[in-house]
């Protein structure tokens, strides 16, 4: 029998893992969300999703963030009660541009993806530190509810951006 339950707890985890601006770097974040859900217990449930969601926006960062050589991306993720929420944080303050890709188009399909598998995705400043961070919640069974901020938010919006743990802005090196 399949478990549908949700955890309704409070924050369960979070940790994050900063990357060079490197093609490399997305699947070396899906193996830092790989690992970080491997440590929390129901953080299966969310690994096949996690992984995409955190790779497309991190190869978004990669190759659309005009992010300065000398500064890394950073990768966060927080299990908050039923939800899982990935934030990528790049130097660049210049919002995300979704597009819609032609059939024949095999490139700009990245964030059309992080809104189908997500409950809530947008992108806002980072408060006292330069560049933007885009953030997505991930929500599984029709009981999930995506953490407040996000949830009253639409889908892409812009909204201020805040860490994961406590309120703490990660600064980019």
């Amino acid at each position: 029998m399949k478990d549908n339950s949700v955890d309704n707890s409070p924050t369960v985890a979070t940790a994050g893992c900063r990357f060079p601006r490197h093609r490399q770097s997305a699947s070396r974040a899906r193996a830092f969300v790989r690992a970080f859900l491997a440590t929390v217990e129901a953080g299966e449930r969310y690994r096949e999703t996690g992984e995409l969601v955190v790779s497309e926006l991190v190869a978004n960062a990669v190759e659309h963030a005009r992010t300065p050589p000398d500064r890394l991306i950073e990768v966060m993720c927080a299990l908050h009660g039923g939800v899982l929420r990935v934030e990528v944080h790049d130097g660049d303050p210049a919002p995300p541009r979704p597009r819609r890709a032609d059939a024949y188009d095999d490139r700009g399909r990245g964030l059309v993806l992080v809104e189908a598998l997500s409950a809530a995705w947008g992108h806002g400043s980072r408060v006292g530190a330069v560049g933007k961070c885009v953030w997505a919640v991930i929500a599984l069974g029709p009981a999930s509810v995506p953490v407040a901020a996000p949830s009253s938010t639409p889908r892409g919006e812009s909204t201020p951006a805040t860490a994961l743990d406590a309120g703490r802005t990660p600064t980019l090196r």
